[in-house]
């Protein structure tokens, strides 16, 4: 590897070159100059009109932010919802409250060009064939990231790599070089920081632990957070990817309207969604929204990594009152199920004796 003027000898090495904002080709937008999630950072003046393009986590979080600081902000997305990769039903909650903020959100559009006159900057979008022109003093990009791969010459040492999705890795986290593996945002599908430190773990134990057995990344659950407020959190499937990946669910839905803490504290607007597998226990995904599901969701996460049931969650006593009773009583739809339907009856009077 050479570094400057150094050289550097190894015997394996590990590319962990990181990602940045992607940069989508609209006419007239590399002129009238733009902000990514890293440069944004570095405004030390707050634009009164801000466009967003992308309302995936970077672009919610950032809207959100800059709309509580005065900001009038206009999300653009090709999608018709945002949070697109997120269980429909939970994305409306968060996408309801930015706009009850005051976010204007403008789903299934196609940016045409953005035109610079003087400071100002007017974004021509297209949205259900009618043109429109939004005018803004900043515009921000949160339409993803691509991976770092760009002048690391990894041709000559016969590392493969896509320009979109980053260096090709086996489930060990090698590279087409077997000296070579690769961590974080360079090889991973799920682009979080949390992420790409498993992945590091994996890499260190792969590499300089050889009689230690293999770990693997697909062993791993991987829960994400968006940092909106409410904030949405998930792990495993979802509806939708359970359905593609033939996987029969069964699913308990409690609304954050039932939980007496979140009433108390006026934060009704939240939901959480648990799956099972079909006839069984066994968790395979949730989905949760509330202002404290990233901290909340670790419950489920452990008990998916443990192969803890939902039924067995049922049977932990969670402090009252507190939030993250929703799981608990998310559990005890399930149990309710193994009732009989005299026994469902009781159950059901002693739910609503504790309301």
């Amino acid at each position: 590897v050479n570094v400057g003027d150094t050289q550097l000898q190894f015997t394996k090495a590990v590319i962990a070159t990181g990602a940045r904002a992607m940069e989508p080709p609209i006419p007239g937008m590399a002129e009238a100059g733009f902000l990514t999630n890293e440069s944004v950072f570095n405004l030390t003046v707050r634009p009164d009109r801000l466009v967003i393009v992308g309302a995936g986590p970077i672009g919610c979080e950032l809207a959100q932010t800059f709309q509580r600081l005065g900001c009038q902000v206009t999300v653009l997305e090709m999608a018709p919802q945002a949070l697109i990769r997120e269980d429909p039903d939970a994305a409306r909650i968060v996408s309801d409250a930015l706009v009850k903020g005051g976010v204007d959100f403008v789903c299934n559009a196609k940016i045409q060009r953005v035109d610079a006159s003087g400071d100002e900057k007017n974004v021509v979008v297209e949205v259900d064939g009618q043109e429109r022109t939004i005018a803004c003093d900043q515009i921000l990009i949160g339409a993803g990231r691509i991976p770092n791969v760009n002048g690391l010459n990894l041709e000559e040492v016969g590392v493969e790599y896509d320009t979109r999705q980053g260096v090709k890795v086996d489930d060990n986290l090698r590279t087409t070089n077997p000296s070579i593996f690769a961590a974080g945002d360079i090889c991973n599908q799920f682009k979080f920081t949390h992420t790409a430190d498993a992945a590091a773990r994996i890499v260190i134990q792969n590499t300089l632990f050889g009689l230690l057995p293999k770990k693997k990344m697909s062993a791993l659950t991987v829960p994400w957070c968006t940092y909106t407020d409410p904030e949405i959190a998930h792990v495993g499937l979802n509806e939708s990817m359970a359905e593609e990946r033939g996987v029969a669910i069964d699913t308990y839905t409690v609304q954050m309207a039932e939980i007496d803490r979140a009433i108390t504290e006026g934060d009704t607007d939240g939901m959480i969604k648990i799956h099972v597998e079909k006839g069984k226990d066994t968790i395979v995904g949730a989905t949760l929204v509330c202002r404290h599901a990233g901290d909340m969701i670790s419950e489920i996460t452990l008990a998916m990594v443990g192969g803890i049931g939902l039924g067995k969650i049922g049977d932990v006593i969670h402090p009252y009152p507190t939030q993250a009773e929703i799981i608990r009583r998310a559990a005890g739809l399930y149990v309710k199920t193994r009732f009989t339907p005299t026994v469902a009856k009781v159950f059901d009077k002693v739910i609503a004796w504790q309301r």
